[in-house]
């Protein structure tokens, strides 16, 4: 049976495109607190570097989200900066809602290919630098994950990179509201991975949520951010 999508609640900001569908008021269909959380040690820069140096038979959970008709695919890339803490952070963005695609969510700084980009890499670089400032010379780029087609038709390279803690951000307002850490260890582990499932106009869309509560907000991480971090998380479980 098709549903009704979710409605967004008096006063709150909306996470999707669609008009007024909320993803936080999608009934959570299961959590994977079955699945173990990757070791500690394993989530220090000096392993997840190794793990890259010389990578398991692994293959991805998720691939990509049903498509909205009539967009052609895209070239695009994200950057996964890794901080190199004592406790090591993913750090985030939450986009701004003038944005025509993927207005208002939490995700990695990142976009689309420029003709002048020599690769994944260097798009991921460049986006990082032009939305929130973060000096290339301070990322230590160390792989790529496989590419994640979005519901917007961009098929996204995940490029993961550990990131000196003494960075310092100039955030682009036109195009990033916040950005912030979260903290790799809650990232990677299942428990803290929320399924839904709906269905609207016919097609079943699922996905994964990892809700995070820092000393500001709640940080909303769904959709393609959660799906990459999904197949990471894969990744270093592996």
């Amino acid at each position: 049976m098709t549903r009704t999508p979710p409605m967004l609640p008096p006063g709150t900001r909306p996470l999707s495109k669609l008009p007024d569908f909320d993803p936080r008021q999608v009934p959570v269909a299961g959590h994977d607190a079955h699945l173990p959380a990757v070791p500690a040690p394993l989530l220090a820069p000096s392993a997840i570097r190794q793990r890259f140096a010389a990578p398991p038979h692994w293959e991805p959970e998720l691939w990509a989200e049903p498509a909205f008709a009539g967009r052609q695919p895209s070239l695009a890339s994200v950057l996964v900066p890794v901080v190199m803490r004592e406790r090591p952070a993913v750090l985030l963005t939450e986009r701004t809602m003038g944005l025509t695609t993927h207005s208002g969510q939490i995700a990695f700084p990142g976009g689309k290919q420029d003709d002048t980009d020599a690769d994944a890499t260097e798009t991921a670089l460049r986006e990082a630098e032009e939305e929130i400032g973060l000096d290339r010379h301070l990322t230590e780029v160390i792989g790529a994950m496989p590419t994640y087609t979005t519901v917007t038709r961009f098929v996204v390279t995940p490029v993961v990179a550990l990131v000196d803690p003494g960075y310092r951000l100039r955030i682009n307002a036109g195009e990033v509201a916040d950005a912030f850490e979260v903290p790799l260890d809650f990232l990677m582990n299942p428990a803290h991975h929320r399924r839904h499932v709906i269905e609207v106009d016919g097609v079943r869309r699922e996905w994964f949520s990892m809700p995070y509560q820092d000393e500001r907000a709640e940080r909303f991480i769904w959709g393609a951010t959660a799906a990459m971090l999904r197949n990471f998380y894969r990744f270093l479980s592996a």
